[in-house]
Parts: C-alpha cells; structure tokens; sequence
C-alpha cells in the first residue's frame, strides 16, 4: 500500500507561481507511475500530468498547462512535485497526486492511478 500527501496549495494572485509536493509512504515510488489530476468546482477531474520512473524521459503534460508547469520526482525522498507557473483564475481547482501499481506507461484517464491523495487547494486570483 502507498500513502499518498499533497502540500504547497494556497492562494496566489494571476501570474504568479506555486509548487505543489507529493510524499509518498508505505513503500518506495520509485517503480511507480506518477501523476497530478485538478477538479474545479461543479466539474469533473481532470488530467494535469503524468511521469513514469524513466524520468529521463520527461513528463507528459494536458494542453491546458503545457509550457507553464513541470512535473518532476525525488525518487530518494520518495516525493512527486508539480511547479506551476505563470498561473490564472482558471488553474483554481483542489490538485490531486496519484500513483499507478505496475509502473506503466504515463496514461491520462483516472483509472490508470490505484492510490490518491486527499488533495490541496489551488485557488488563483484575478
């Protein structure tokens, strides 16, 4: 079983920047799929990014946050991490990490990820 938490949401004003952090417990990540998901009010959630332990590969990204957020991982601290940059109202949601179990491909759909987090708020003022 992994354990997933997220830190780093608050309230930060259009243009500016925030980090979220994952730590994970229970077992080592480091074979496992990462990925962050948003759910905004009154809407579905949605995929934000993904990255697989082949970090060298790079992170997989939605197109709505392509270019402004990077996605990375600390293998030894057993930590995933979203940067994001350059924020706007619309990036206002409660941010999701998740994890896979079998070290797949970085896939977009929720039912990839086994474990979650319980979420932080992201809200972004105009």
């Amino acid at each position: 079983q992994v354990q997933l938490a997220e830190s780093g949401g608050g309230l930060v004003q259009a243009g500016g920047s925030l980090r979220l952090s994952c730590a994970a417990s229970g077992r080592t990540i480091i074979t496992n799929t990462m990925a962050w998901f948003r759910q905004a009010p009154g809407k579905e959630r949605e995929f934000v990014a993904a990255i697989g332990w082949a970090t060298w590969r790079g992170g997989t990204y939605s197109d709505f946050v392509k270019g402004r957020f990077t996605i990375s991982r600390d293998n030894a601290k057993n930590a995933l991490y979203l940067q994001m940059n350059n924020l706007k109202p619309e990036d206002t949601a409660v941010y999701y990490c998740a994890a896979d179990d079998d070290g797949g491909r970085p896939v977009r759909n929720e039912g990839g990820y086994v474990y979650w987090g319980q979420g932080t708020q992201v809200t972004v003022s105009s």
